[in-house]
Formats: structure tokens, sequence, C-alpha cells
């Protein structure tokens, strides 16, 4: 079958041309050609002219996932066995690899597949139609590409299981791509020691882009009461106590994670200092404040309140709402760490509602630092997909001085 041949309309395709890698439903005037969904095709400016080749998806609204912008390259073993050995040599130079992402789509010119390393266990999730087509292939060109160095892969997991996947026409699915093998996988992140369940927790089993945020927070926690919200499996509470604090409190609504932060916490000699509870967080900080406790430090990590535009303001009142509980709990002069990590709540956006909620706190923020994801999860500039996760410290004062 020739390959077919997809046209912009006039003045269309800005954000690709910006440096971006898609192409929506309602950019493009025509399609020349047979093609079957997930093939890759040809894109042109609506004058003809040629701007590269990306794989087709009439069941998305991204309808077009950019490959290339050289539309004479080849989207075969040789451009993908580059994309993965470049991905590979960049997580070297940046970031410890023994529990990583390894590749982050777009970040990594591969758009919609995601792939994590645990120890020597990798997790795949594929979001796109085109990609999964490819994933096995690049799955190979990756356990291939890590061999060579002497990196050893035990197994894959697939937990392609999100309901992104129904937006694409596609099943979710997930389990093994690999003879099986135990899916509580031990690793180590910043000095502290986790079982990182791959098959039943959230997203890939261990949220990787907080790695340096958490070793952040950790330095202040010395000797502190600290207050870890939406805790998930006790990440942020375990770096607290690592870092000396006296005492943790850990909250989270899923009972899973609960049981799977106190068994983390147990593993590294915590359960003294560290305490974790399930019960929804934004009941809890209320009754909290009513019973008097106060904590040098509070950590709010949510999951992401938004996922669409269209929900963004809404999102913003709860970002708002748990920010003004939070900061209420926080002692004079303690620390807060907030964040968020949906990309449609903006820099800009985040930080006037913290803004807003201190002042309706009646508390003044002197900002530590404001970081973001770790850097195996690269942002690329003009895709605004790959910035997602804004997190501040902050520390807090009452009064005039």
């Amino acid at each position: 079958m020739a390959e077919a041949t997809a046209y912009l309309k006039k003045g269309e395709g800005r954000q690709f041309k910006a440096g971006g890698l898609w192409i929506y439903d309602n950019e493009l005037d025509r399609i020349e050609g047979a093609y079957e969904n997930g093939a890759v095709l040809r894109l042109c400016d609506w004058n003809g002219y040629p701007l590269g080749r990306g794989f087709i998806n009439n069941a998305s609204k991204i309808r077009i996932r950019m490959m290339t912008r050289d539309p004479d390259e080849a989207v075969d073993d040789a451009l993908l066995r580059r994309r993965v050995e470049a991905a590979w040599e960049y997580r070297k130079k940046v970031v410890d690899t023994s529990a990583c992402r390894l590749l982050f789509g777009e970040a990594d010119f591969l758009p919609g597949l995601t792939v994590d390393k645990f120890g020597d266990v990798l997790v795949v999730e594929s979001l796109a139609l085109g990609i999964d087509r490819m994933k096995d292939r690049i799955l190979a060109l990756l356990v291939e590409t890590l061999e060579k160095d002497g990196v050893s892969v035990r197994g894959i997991y697939e937990r392609s299981d999100a309901k992104e996947r129904l937006k694409e026409g596609m099943e979710r699915k997930k389990g093994f791509l690999s003879a099986p093998f135990e899916t509580k996988v031990p690793i180590t992140e910043n000095g502290v020691r986790y079982l990182v369940d791959v098959e039943n927790g959230q997203k890939t089993g261990f949220f990787l882009d907080q790695k340096y945020n958490r070793a952040a927070v950790g330095r202040l926690c010395a000797g502190a009461d600290v207050l870890d919200c939406f805790t998930h499996t006790g990440s942020f509470a375990l770096n607290a106590a690592r870092g000396g604090a006296k005492r943790v409190l850990g909250v989270d609504a899923s009972e899973l994670a609960v049981a799977q932060a106190k068994e983390n916490a147990a593993l590294n000699g915590f359960s003294d200092r560290a305490e974790f509870l399930a019960a929804d967080v934004f009941d809890l900080l209320p009754t909290l404040a009513q019973e008097g406790r106060r904590f040098d430090v509070v950590i709010l990590d949510p999951p992401a309140f938004t996922k669409s535009r269209d929900s963004v303001k809404n999102a913003a009142k709860g970002y708002r709402e748990i920010n003004l509980r939070g900061m209420r709990l926080v002692k004079d002069g303690g620390f807060l760490a907030t964040c968020s990590c949906s990309h449609f709540m903006t820099p800009e956006l985040f930080a006037k509602t913290v803004a807003e909620a201190a002042r309706a706190a009646h508390v003044r923020l002197r900002q530590v630092e404001f970081r973001t994801q770790s850097p195996d999860h690269p942002i690329l500039w003009n895709a605004a997909e790959s910035y997602y996760l804004k997190f501040y410290i902050f520390q807090l004062s009452r009064g005039l001085s």
C-alpha cells in the first residue's frame, strides 16, 4: 500500500511548527491515499511543503503524532534504535538509573510510550495506537541497549490500563510481556527502600518524578513533626523519617496504598516514627485543626484535580482549598511543600491559587525553592504535555515579623 499524505489547513499546525509533536483533528484539511489507523503517513503543509512523518488515528482528537520532521526519513528500526539509545545515554548523565523513567513519550520523541525501570524490571505504558504497534520492537531494542551496557532485565510488565487508551479506540490491558516474576519489586531511592507493586500500584507502581523533591523535603525534617498528605506508598513520609523527623503522619484515601506505606516503613525500620492512616485528606485536615494539631512540615502531594481544560476552574478551587487547610496546620516558621501534577494547571495559575490560599489563611509565604519533575521526565519546550509537575517549598509566618 502506497503511503498516504495528510495536508494541513492553511494557517494550522502552529504548535507542531513551534516544536510540538501533535496534529489535532481540526487542523487537517484532507488526506490523500489509502491508510489504516496506526499507520505512518507523510504530513504536508496546505501548499504541499513536506513537514515530516507520523502515525495517524482517526479515533483520537490527536489525529497525528509526529515521529520525524524529515519527510524522507523512514520510521524503522534505525530510527527507533537512535531514539532508544539517546534516551538511555541521557538518563545515565542526569539521574540515578537504578530506578528511573527510561522513556517519557513525546519528550523522548516516542509519542505515547512510557517505560519505567525498577531495578531489573521494566514497566511499560502505551497510550497511542501507532506506538502500540511499535511497542514490542522498541522494548526489544531497549533491552538490547541496556544489556549491551551491562544492565540486566529480568522481566517486563505492561500497565496499559489507563482510561486514555479508550480515547484512542484501544482496549485497556495489563500483564506480563516476559516470563512471570514476583510483581513486588524492591528499589532504593534517596537511600530509602521500597517495594513497588508494578501489578496493582497506581500508574506503573511508583511515582519517580518526585525523586529529588522528596530529598529536598527530607533535608528540612530533622527533629520535626511532619504531616504527609496523599502519601500514596509513603515516599515523602519516609524521606522525612530518613531526614530525622521526630514523628510522621502519612494520610491517603487508599487502603491499599496505606498498607504498602506501612510495609515500606517497616522495611526501613521507621515504623516507630512513621504512622499511616487511611482517610479522606479534605475531611481530616479540618479535624486536625479543630484538635489543635500543628506540624513543623506539611506536605501536599494530591492527585491531578484536572485532566482537561474544561475542569481547570473547579480544579483551581480544589487546590486553593487543600492549600488553605494545609497552611492552617503549619506552625509559625514551619514549612509547606505543595505541588500540582496536572499540566492543565499552569505554573502561573498554580502560583496564583497558592497565593490566594495564603491570603485566606492569613499567612505570609517565603519561598524556599521551586522545582519541577526529576530530569528523567524531561520537559520538551513547546510540547506542553511534557511539563506537568510544579513543586514549591515555602516557609510560613504569621503576624508582622
